[in-house]
């Protein structure tokens, strides 16, 4: 391969020739420039160029600017799409958020019920704001069972506290799918060891007037989870725990 020498005319704003040169170049041209260097013992700069000047010969354009602009063109091609994608997805992101944004006069809730052992003791929290800033934290040992249930007499505390409290609409957000998916079904397809929790539940949700039940990762409900925990805790410091009964 010839070393050729003629000056590059073409010029990019910001860049200097050998810049050019690299944004212009594919990897495979690179690497066949350095191949070039060591072998024919010439710099990277004019090594490069010899390489795309070869590269503009055998694409039958006139000159290696012609190639350059043509390059230029396919980076500005691919940015731009690039862009686009960036801002369908950031569109597509605030429409997501806004459609489950809650009503800014929500109160906003959290509950987490534990059994330790699984089934056994249980422990249920549950964290309650209001859009005034008013914030309601629920810590009780709630008698014996598994998980599941531990999971639904939180959330049966935390609609107690909503029925008590009558917001314009509450969003309740908890890490159980068992529960959440549970109280999505109907009564005949629902798990019948949680029959008389979930009917409950949905007593309660139709003594207010707008209530969402939402899941969320378990690393997301950690406030809920440590007040659980608390209410586990609390079978420690109790001579009788109370039983929840609906």
């Amino acid at each position: 391969m010839a070393v050729a020498t003629i000056a590059i005319v073409t010029e990019l704003p910001g860049m200097d020739e050998f810049e050019q040169l690299l944004a212009a170049a594919y990897h495979t041209e690179r690497g066949i420039s350095r191949r070039l260097m060591r072998s024919a013992g010439i710099g990277e700069h004019a090594a490069l160029q010899a390489t795309l000047e070869s590269v503009a010969a055998k694409q039958g354009l006139p000159d290696l600017q012609q190639l350059l602009l043509l390059r230029a063109q396919e980076r500005q091609a691919a940015q731009a799409k690039l862009a686009a994608k960036a801002q369908r997805q950031s569109a597509a992101l605030a429409l997501k958020k806004n459609h489950h944004a809650p009503d800014a006069k929500a109160w906003l809730a959290w509950f987490d019920g534990s059994a330790h052992p699984n089934p056994g003791k249980i422990g249920i929290g549950g964290l309650l704001t209001g859009p005034d800033g008013a914030t309601i934290e629920i810590c009780q040992c709630a008698g014996f069972g598994n998980s599941s249930v531990a999971e639904y007499r939180a959330l049966i505390a935390v609609l107690e506290q909503g029925v008590r409290l009558q917001p314009a609409q509450l969003v309740i957000y908890g890490d159980s799918l068992v529960v959440i998916d549970d109280m999505n079904q109907s009564a005949a397809k629902g798990a019948g060891s949680l029959q008389g929790e979930r009917a409950y539940a949905h007593r309660l949700i139709a003594q207010m007037n707008d209530v969402t039940l939402r899941w969320i990762p378990r690393h997301r409900n950690a406030a809920a989870d440590r007040l659980s925990q608390q209410g586990v805790a609390l079978w420690h410091d109790s001579a009788l725990a109370p039983t929840n009964s609906n």
